[in-house]
């Protein structure tokens, strides 16, 4: 039973990146992408660490490749923060209850703010390199954290309640309930 149940791990998993390779050609407020939700969940679920750190940050690169690369250390935000939402899948996977799932959820959606922006604002011309122009920077982003809020949560809700439900299916398949 072990393979079939690694099977529909894999075919899970390939979908969801498939949804999120789609998902950012697709029309969409800025931000409300399902990349970290994809994220925390390999985390959570995937027993293999590098598998779970590929998938997230290959459906971006795929995605990239056909939108378009940005400025390298923006990219480099991005990506990283993608990657701390695998290690806080990493930290909830031994207790995986709901509200650690949303708080983790949370956390990466405040990382990806905090850090891309302050990227934005050091590695871009956009922004003056003082207090004021890193706080504009900030100030400026906060509809984009919204809508980074809102994709995250979702699409988190989303994943992880699918998987949830497919998983109970399979179980129930192998030990129907009699009546």
């Amino acid at each position: 039973m072990p393979e079939k149940k690694q099977t529909i791990e894999i075919g899970i998993i390939a979908a969801l990146v498939a949804f999120c390779v789609l998902a950012r050609f697709l029309p969409h407020p800025p931000n409300f992408a399902p990349i970290a939700a994809l994220a925390l969940f390999c985390g959570v679920y995937l027993r293999g660490r590098k598998i779970a750190l590929a998938a997230p940050l290959g459906a971006m690169l795929i995605s990239d490749i056909f939108l378009g690369f940005y400025e390298w250390p923006v990219a480099i935000a991005v990506y990283g923060c993608f990657m701390f939402s695998v290690f806080l899948g990493w930290l909830v996977q031994k207790r995986k209850k709901w509200h650690r799932v949303f708080i983790a959820s949370l956390a990466g959606s405040v990382a990806f703010f905090t850090a891309t922006n302050f990227a934005v604002w050091a590695f871009t011309p956009w922004y003056a390199k003082t207090a004021e122009g890193l706080y504009q920077c900030y100030f400026s982003a906060l509809p984009f954290f919204k809508n980074t809020l809102l994709g995250d949560l979702l699409y988190t809700g989303v994943f992880f309640g699918l998987y949830e439900t497919v998983m109970m299916a399979a179980r129930q398949l192998k030990n129907p309930v009699k009546i």
